[in-house]
């Protein structure tokens, strides 16, 4: 039973020191006590832990523009977030996890602020009809966590950018996302900021629960434990490398001939490259193929690989600009 309120709203936009302070505040959650977590990531896009992270999202599209691809530890679908999301974790003990009564925190937000929210299955929440809030869910060790967007005044545009690559020439076994219908809650209230919302959400917080919600002090974490946290969440093993095998493959044509490259990828790595091409100088076929073997799936790994090789010379900055092509 919920005896205790605390809430902490993070000021930092890093999404690796945000995911590892969602962790820390779980697995350090006390018995009775209910801890709302309110934080932003900047131009960042934050897949489920069983999802493709080129499957989901433009990844080369993204770094190159500054932006930051994270893994969450909970499931459900990739999201984008900038500074016109602001996102919510509950932190609780195992035995106090009330999923419905947590969704009411965000409905009653909502009707503090004048606007329209229902509760769509078991991970959405909608205002009219639309999809403003995605939620998904984390449990170990006898602590656990609900987690989720606020869409406010997020850019769609760079949503659409980012989480709609051409699936055409990649197959995966991972977890795609569902796309829904979306909508910021600034079409409803035009005025509706951050800092709005997150005071909604704290008087919410304490209507829906029934008592006062103290403020939690940076001052009092563990540092040395954030750190670790942090190391591990912005590591590219647990970003790119922990994922299910898939396969990918490229083709084009240039002077010198026709070439398809197939890879077989598992932990984020080319465990396999299959290269087929017409051209009739076929001295550099075998050394890219296994060059390229065991080189990490991003594109400047790869182009950085093909560029090594001395028999690839005559091709190599052919076969990049194939490369960068592609959505991943």
């Amino acid at each position: 039973m919920i005896r205790t309120l605390r809430y902490y709203m993070e000021s930092g936009t890093d999404p690796y020191k945000n995911l590892a302070l969602e962790k820390y505040l779980t697995e350090t959650a006390q018995e009775g006590v209910c801890t709302l977590y309110l934080w932003q990531n900047r131009h960042t896009v934050v897949i489920g832990r069983n999802q493709n992270a080129w499957q989901e999202c433009r990844t080369t599209e993204l770094a190159k523009d500054g932006g930051h691809l994270a893994r969450r530890l909970s499931g459900g679908g990739a999201v984008y977030h900038d500074m016109g999301n602001l996102n919510f974790t509950f932190c609780v003990r195992t035995q106090d996890y009330d999923l419905r009564r947590q969704q009411r925190v965000i409905v009653e937000a909502c009707r503090l602020l004048g606007i329209p929210a229902e509760i769509s299955g078991r991970n959405d929440v909608l205002t009219d009809g639309r999809k403003f809030s995605g939620n998904s869910f984390y449990s170990h060790d006898g602590c656990s966590f609900h987690n989720g967007t606020l869409l406010l005044n997020v850019d769609m545009a760079n949503l659409g950018k980012y989480l709609n690559p051409s699936k055409a020439k990649l197959e995966s076994k991972g977890v795609p996302s569902v796309r829904s219908r979306v909508v910021n809650l600034c079409e409803q209230k035009p005025e509706l900021s951050v800092e709005m919302m997150e005071k909604a959400m704290i008087a919410a917080f304490e209507t829906v629960y029934g008592c006062r919600a103290e403020p939690l002090c940076s001052a009092d974490f563990d540092q040395r434990r954030l750190h670790e946290l942090w190391e591990g969440f912005s590591s590219w093993d647990w970003n790119y490398g922990k994922m299910r095998p898939f396969s990918f493959s490229c083709s084009a044509k240039f002077d010198w001939g026709e070439i398809t490259l197939e890879f077989a990828v598992r932990d984020g790595l080319c465990e396999d490259v299959s290269v087929y091409t017409d051209a009739m100088e076929t001295e550099f076929v075998a050394p890219l193929r296994e060059g390229l073997c065991a080189c990490r799936f991003a594109v400047e790994d790869l182009c950085a690989r093909v560029r090594s090789l001395p028999e690839c010379g005559a091709v190599a900055e052919d076969l990049c600009a194939l490369l960068r092509e592609q959505d991943i």
